[in-house]
């Protein structure tokens, strides 16, 4: 029991899923390619029984190997639906790595928002603004001063 043992990342909750799912997926193939070599005999052997005549043990097979293969098509059902688990559990850790990039993505901007100030850089640009106009001002009566002094 595991009672004080820390908490699971996701990445190694998705690591173990992934092999869980591999580990089922393999044995649902064995499964499969054991009912399929079953399936092959059972042909063979319906054929056999075919050629004797024996018409009541080829209906009896016949049965049989169509049992086996809605068997067979069932396990293909069950690997394919293993399989989308898989890929959606994959796409929902995907999902998630995005949402962790852009939380940090926001909160650095957040914090250059809190950096920068609108309020406090529109006050700067208008003393800019103003010191500017001032300087204008200046240079334009010094150049005026000059070519009435110079005339």
């Amino acid at each position: 029991m595991k009672l004080f043992s820390k908490k699971p990342s996701p990445k190694e909750v998705l690591r173990d899923s992934k092999k869980e799912m591999q580990h089922a997926t393999r044995g649902i193939e064995k499964e499969i390619r054991a009912l399929q070599l079953e399936e092959k005999k059972l042909v063979v052997e319906i054929k056999q029984t075919a050629k004797t005549g024996n018409d009541a043990a080829t209906k009896i097979l016949a049965r049989q190997l169509i049992r086996l293969r809605q068997q067979i098509a069932n396990l293909q059902g069950s690997r394919a639906q293993m399989r989308g688990i898989a890929t959606h559990t994959q796409a929902m850790h995907a999902q998630s790595s995005v949402a962790v990039g852009l939380k940090g993505a926001s909160k650095a901007m957040e914090a250059m928002n809190k950096q920068m100030a609108p309020a406090k850089q529109m006050m700067v640009i208008r003393e800019f603004q103003k010191q500017s106009a001032q300087m204008d001002m200046t240079v334009r009566s010094c150049f005026l001063n000059f070519l009435s002094g110079a005339g």
